[in-house]
Order: structure tokens, then C-alpha cells, then sequence
């Protein structure tokens, strides 16, 4: 499967509940508790997915990042003028101050359900590649 990255720089493709990814009531259960336990999220197992990521309409309908790109006709925010924003700051930093001890996060949770939004790096190495273009 191909990289796919959403409006503020997540991965859907590495994403536990994109469409390809969540084949069972099992893999939302274990999302789920993954959203508990690293996020402070309590999110039901039936909640979760199938996504088809935001760039195909689908995802959290109330993200401000994606309204915001998709108003401006941008692939992703680091496409934008305004890169690093307010509204895409505080959406980039959910993991990043949630997630305090990555060492201690077994490395199959990492790539699961860590790996996918970390979206600051992904995004900065986007902005590189369209300065030197």
C-alpha cells in the first residue's frame, strides 16, 4: 500500500482503523484500548473505523485542520502559507504530549497506534522537499 498522508500530516495508511487496516471487531477492540491507554481516549470499539482517511471525506467531520485545508485547496498543511498554525499545532502535538516515555511503549504499539501521527517531522520533510523545488 502506498503512503498516504492526511491534511495535517497523519499516516491513514499505517492508521489501525483505515479501511484496509481494521478487518474485525478484534482490531477495533484493540484500538480502542490503545486510544485508552496511550490517549486518554474513550472511544467504543463499534465507533472505530472503517476510515477511508479525510483526502476520500472521511475522518473526525469536526477537524478544524482539515476545513481549513480543504478551504484552501491544499493537500496537506505543509502546503500552506500559514504552515504550522494554531489549529495544526495543537492537532500535531496530540501525541506528542500525550506520549511522554516512548522507550517504555512496546515497539508492534509504537507502529501501531504512535508511528501514524507523527505529524510534525512528516510534515517539515514535505516543506523541505517543496523548498527545493
Amino acid at each position: 500500500m502506498s503512503r498516504i498522508i492526511s491534511r495535517c500530516g497523519y499516516r491513514c495508511d499505517l492508521c489501525a482503523t483505515y479501511a484496509p487496516n481494521i478487518a474485525s471487531d478484534a482490531d477495533k477492540q484493540r484500538m480502542s484500548q490503545a486510544l485508552a491507554k496511550y490517549f486518554d481516549s474513550q472511544i467504543e470499539p463499534q465507533d472505530l473505523g472503517p476510515c477511508a482517511g479525510c483526502l476520500k471525506g472521511d475522518g473526525d467531520p469536526d477537524c478544524q485542520v482539515r476545513a481549513c485545508a480543504e478551504q484552501k485547496g491544499l493537500e496537506n498543511c505543509a502546503h500552506c502559507e500559514a504552515f504550522a498554525c494554531e489549529k495544526l499545532r495543537a492537532r500535531m502535538n496530540v501525541v506528542e504530549q500525550r506520549v511522554n516515555d516512548v522507550e517504555s511503549i512496546p515497539r508492534a504499539d509504537y507502529d501501531l497506534y504512535i508511528k501514524p501521527y507523527l505529524a510534525e517531522q512528516r510534515l517539515l520533510r514535505i516543506r523541505q522537499r517543496l523548498d527545493k523545488a
